[in-house]
């Protein structure tokens, strides 16, 4: 008997089909009325504060072809035609996008999809696997950060005919969010980029950030081909070992005896040297050594060396030769505040203020603490959804920095301020401020120049409201 793939979502095959041939004959999917552009399908979704469903009849007055909405509402009672009722919208939704998934074939066979998590540098690894495997194939990744319960459907709804090979990226926040988005997207291969303290608060501890990136590893297991693992990152590892039969594809700068180049003034960047004859999965041999690939990114922070090493080790499984990946690492330029230096007329910016993790935070400061300048400056905003941890672990980062030889620090959010009390005395060159904007009005009057300057923290805080002053 035929395997459902739609059972996880509640649906008949048969249904699913029915409304993914209503889809083909749309131009798109869309789930707000203010982007419609006309002939989309709208699917009314509904959250703990909106109702998609209200707007279902707006949605085809203002040029959508059909709407999708949750029986019972008012909208499903309507006899406009164009007005398609479903158990679940987001389940629908999902659905429909795995139906999507199936239906594109390369050369025959079922297009290869390549699933990412990891609580740090995802959407850094994405894209530069991204970059990596666009040298060979006619590659479609997830765009921005669209990795939640609505954007890995849109993301796979997204997915081009011709395309050769699929990179989506997921995110999580609670125990079984990554159960719920594999099968959406149905990954062949599978790579957590690394597991650490973040979401605290929705998973409950360390051990539930790792049981639910690990549904990755599970899916992989009972449905993929195999999983590429850090061989340095012993939470991985752990975490592989625990699913007997998982068929992993190793890399990391001990297992390929890469080097990371000490950064310079002339340099700040991330630069690899990496043995010119490694292959994933096969040891180096001896004196290969001697005959490096050098690769220059324009990234800031040895934190990054993993996330270039999957990428390479992705391309290379799929076959992009080293050096075909290592230039197309070393023209991809960070963007959305990840990793970022950007030298204004007074100061050289590290810009990393997308998110923030007590594992990231650290990593950035141990980074900063060996950038090569006479002046270096903090600006670092609260950590968000750390739960009962979160006093404990703003205290560590703030004992960290006034660890630190710096020319001053700025701790901007609540949290921060919590910390400071309770710790014992700090450095006369540590502040704090309110908020980001406060902080800012407090530069616009004291700019600083010719610094090395720091900016994190969670996306909360806006810590990008500060760039304009500096």
């Amino acid at each position: 008997m035929t395997k459902n793939i739609y059972a996880p979502f509640g649906m008949d095959p048969e249904k699913v089909q029915s409304l993914y041939d209503i889809f083909l004959a749309t131009t798109g999917v869309t789930t707000d009325t203010r982007t419609l552009s006309g002939g989309e399908m709208f699917f009314a979704l509904k959250g703990e504060n909106f109702d998609g469903n209200l707007y279902a009849l707006q949605a085809l007055e203002k040029g959508a072809a059909y709407a999708v909405v949750d029986k019972g509402s008012e909208a499903s009672f309507s006899t406009d035609p164009r007005i398609i009722a479903v158990d679940n919208t987001l389940l629908a939704l999902k659905a429909m996008a795995r139906c999507h998934r199936e239906s594109i074939k390369v050369g025959g066979r079922r297009l290869t999809v390549v699933g990412l998590t990891g609580t740090n540098g995802k959407t850094t690894t994405k894209e530069l696997i991204r970059e990596v495997l666009a040298s060979k194939f006619r590659v479609s990744a997830t765009k921005g950060n669209l990795n939640n319960d609505v954007g890995v459907p849109l993301t796979v709804l997204s997915i081009p005919k011709d395309a050769q090979i699929a990179v989506v990226e997921m995110g999580a926040s609670h125990p079984g969010d990554i159960a719920a988005l594999v099968p959406v997207c149905a990954p062949d291969y599978g790579l957590i980029t690394n597991v650490g303290k973040a979401h605290l608060l929705g998973f409950g501890s360390f051990e539930g950030v790792k049981a639910t990136k690990g549904e990755l590893y599970d899916w992989i297991l009972s449905n993929g081909k195999a999983v590429f693992v850090n061989s340095d990152d012993e939470n991985l590892c752990g975490m592989a070992a625990q699913r007997a039969g998982l068929s992993l594809i190793p890399y990391g700068l001990k297992y390929w005896e890469c080097e990371i180049i000490p950064p310079s003034e002339d340099n700040p960047y991330l630069f690899l040297a990496i043995p010119e004859g490694v292959e994933p999965n096969v040891e180096i041999a001896d004196g290969q050594e001697e005959n490096m690939v050098l690769c220059r990114t324009s990234l800031v922070g040895s934190y990054n060396a993993p996330n270039v090493l999957a990428a390479l080790a992705v391309g290379m499984y799929f076959g992009v030769p080293l050096q075909d990946g290592v230039d197309a690492i070393s023209q991809y330029v960070p963007s959305n505040n990840r990793s970022q230096m950007t030298r204004t007329e007074k100061n050289t910016l590290i810009v990393d203020a997308y998110n923030a993790n007590p594992t990231s935070m650290v990593a950035a400061l141990d980074n900063f603490a060996a950038f090569n300048s006479n002046k270096k400056i903090l600006m670092i905003g609260s950590m968000g959804e750390l739960g009962d941890d979160s006093l404990k672990e703003h205290i560590s980062i703030v004992e960290k920095v006034a660890s630190m030889q710096l020319h001053g620090a700025f701790f901007v959010g609540e949290e921060f301020r919590k910390a400071l009390e309770n710790v014992g005395e700090v450095p006369s060159w540590i502040s704090w401020y309110p908020t980001s904007d406060d902080l800012a009005a407090e530069l616009g009057k004291n700019p600083p120049q010719g610094a090395a300057i720091l900016i994190k923290g969670s996306r909360s805080q806006k810590m990008e409201n500060v760039l304009c002053k500096l």
